[in-house]
């Protein structure tokens, strides 16, 4: 019983972290433009086309449909971990001024869910593609 508690917990740390990712992906199809301002002003990345973003976007989700499938979770889940924690940390400016950007803040514990799902990866088994001896 312990173990089906923990795989359903998972489970939802999973989906929650899905979500906001999968809308993050949708972002570079719907609004291109909103995606070059975010490279351009948290990375110092500028200059990208929409085609560009249209490609980067598909990339994004195929990972993150693999990672809501529990595909090859090693490199799955470690990717999406370090794809938000480099977000995290490209926003420290925003922490500095904390209370006009509070909802940066939120990065943070979605971090420690995506930590959470990697480094407990093989007890999360509720809805995923079995790849238990590849993890």
């Amino acid at each position: 019983m312990p173990q089906q508690r923990i795989a359903t917990a998972l489970l939802t740390l999973r989906l929650g972290v899905f979500i906001v990712m999968f809308v993050w992906t949708l972002d570079k199809f719907v609004n291109p433009a909103h995606s070059g301002k975010v490279f351009e002003h948290f990375y110092g990345i500028g200059g990208l086309s929409g085609e560009l973003f249209m490609v980067i976007g598909a990339l994004q989700m195929l990972l993150v449909l693999a990672f809501v499938a529990g595909f090859q979770k090693r490199y799955r889940y470690g990717l999406i971990m370090l794809l938000h924690g480099v977000s995290t940390l490209s926003s420290w400016q925003q922490y500095l001024d904390t209370f006009n950007n509070l909802l940066f803040f939120a990065a943070w514990p979605m971090l420690a869910a995506c930590f959470a799902l990697y480094y407990l990866r093989d007890l999360d088994v509720c809805w995923t593609i079995d790849d238990r001896s590849k993890t």
